[in-house]
């Protein structure tokens, strides 16, 4: 994190608490308290005098190389200039081309004049805003075409209308948002034929301020909503390890120890409520078969023994004991022996061995 300037710090300290107020003072802070030791130290210095000033090549300079170099790009054309420029150091120095060169390479493609390239490319953006920069883009490509860039297609561009941030992300988005509408005030000044809806622009971003202005002021719950929620590949894996852990069984749940139940789980597919449901429901299942099991083998028994039912309607071998009933199925066969013609009755017929 880069520290800000002691003009910096007392510029923004100056404004504390009093921007749009009707309050003489007010107090600034620093969101961690680590932080507060190094903004008193800022706000005791003063602003380092003024001894060089900053050169920029204007756009004749540029359009004079141009002219004898004409296959070069605009940031070649910075380049060789900076490279053969000699400046007294004592009473100036070359400002920083990076900004201007990142700009004209992102827009080296779109075809444009080089005048109005160099005015592009002087544009205040941020480059580290990917928002920012794709509508700067778009505002390069729908120049090229000298179409206007209107009000309502730059509604469209940006989502408008927009919703109260409920995470900082939100926030941030917001914020770029209002640089995109500083960057069509900034263009409507230059090129006032193409950006030509400036008023309407500066309506919905004072719309669009009271927006931001809101979001502050809910900032804790907007820190809060964004720790739950995960901003990177690495905060999602954390998060998919916690709820991995959570749906592990802990010691002393009633679990199944099979493999395939222990993969179940863990992927999360099973949970132990449905586990020990499925386990009821195979218990109540092996009791049923069980109990069909042994009605069926009390059946085939009461067959094979020759059991009858009494006129009263209970069972025989409740009343009597093995020797009366084979005497009983004894004297059956006999009767069949007796009616049959030539005994065929008894043909085929085990013969039944008395009771040891």
């Amino acid at each position: 994190m880069d520290v800000i300037s002691v003009s910096a710090a007392l510029q923004i300290a100056g404004r504390a608490g009093r921007f749009n107020t009707h309050f003489e003072k007010g107090f600034v802070t620093t969101y961690r308290q680590d932080d507060l030791p190094i903004l008193k130290n800022l706000l005791a210095q003063s602003p380092e005098p003024i001894t060089k000033a900053g050169l920029h090549p204007t756009a004749d300079q540029i359009e004079l190389y141009a002219y004898h170099l004409p296959s070069s790009t605009l940031s070649n054309l910075m380049d060789i200039f900076v490279s053969l420029s000699t400046v007294d150091d004592s009473l100036y120095f070359m400002c920083n081309m990076e900004d201007f060169k990142f700009l004209a390479d992102m827009i080296q493609h779109v075809p444009l004049a080089l005048r109005p390239r160099y005015v592009f490319c002087c544009a205040p953006i941020n480059r580290k805003m990917p928002f920012v920069c794709t509508m700067f883009l778009k505002f390069a490509r729908q120049f090229s075409k000298n179409e206007a860039i209107t009000f309502d297609w730059l509604c469209l561009n940006i989502g408008w209308p927009l919703a109260s941030p409920k995470t900082i992300i939100d926030l941030v988005h917001l914020e770029s948002v209002f640089d995109v509408l500083d960057l069509y005030l900034w263009f409507s000044y230059r090129f006032p034929d193409l950006f030509c809806q400036a008023l309407l622009v500066k309506d919905i971003q004072a719309e669009l301020d009271a927006i931001i202005q809101e979001g502050v002021m809910i900032i804790t719950r907007l820190l809060r909503n964004s720790e739950t929620r995960p901003t990177s590949e690495d905060d999602m894996n954390a998060v998919q390890r916690k709820q991995q852990y959570l749906r592990e069984p802990k010691q002393g749940s009633k679990v199944g120890r099979g493999r395939l139940t222990e993969q179940l789980l863990a992927q999360g597919l099973l949970t132990p409520s449905m586990l020990d449901e499925l386990r009821k429901e195979w218990t109540d299942k092996k009791k049923s078969s069980a109990r069909d099991k042994y009605s069926d083998n009390e059946i085939r028994s009461r067959n094979n023994s020759g059991f009858r039912q009494t006129s009263g309607g209970s069972p025989e071998d409740e009343e009597g004991d093995d020797d009366e009933t084979w005497k009983r199925g004894r004297k059956r066969d006999m009767d069949q022996f007796n009616q049959s013609p030539s005994g065929s009755g008894l043909l085929g017929r085990r013969k039944r061995k008395p009771p040891k």
